[in-house]
């Protein structure tokens, strides 16, 4: 893709996001697993209860819970895209995916996603964006 996506959410904001996922996942008593301890939805709140007095986690977790529900639809969809999950030409799938999914635990579920920051980076390089324009 040579150009870059229109995104609701700023880059800059992304870039600093990552740092700071990648900053709390690198913590030695963080431990995610690849897979759900259960197939419950709320699996990445019980991991990340653990964590609830980890000032890295709340300022991340209070951070994307500040975002509009648009701009966390759009991270999600983001992550996804990073992953795999989605390719660049599905990205308008991924995003409506994530909307129809969105909850108020989005937070949650995207601190709770082992790599999350490899995947966000990534997104964004197949969006047109570069993390070191974005790096604060």
């Amino acid at each position: 893709m040579n150009e870059k996506t229109l995104l609701a959410i700023n880059p800059e904001t992304i870039g600093y996001i990552t740092i700071m996922a990648r900053e709390f996942h690198a913590k030695e008593q963080v431990s995610i697993p690849e897979q759900p301890l259960s197939s419950t939805s709320d699996w990445a709140m019980q991991v990340l209860a653990d964590h609830q007095d980890d000032p890295t986690y709340n300022e991340l977790k209070s951070m994307i819970e500040d975002l509009e529900p648009d701009q966390q639809v759009q991270l999600v969809a983001l992550m996804w895209l990073g992953r795999g999950t989605f390719s660049i030409e599905e990205w308008e799938d991924a995003l409506q995916e994530a909307g129809d999914s969105w909850t108020k635990n989005s937070a949650d579920y995207l601190i709770g996603t082992p790599l999350v920051a490899n995947y966000l980076e990534e997104g964004l390089s197949q969006l047109g964006y570069s993390m070191e324009d974005y790096e604060v």
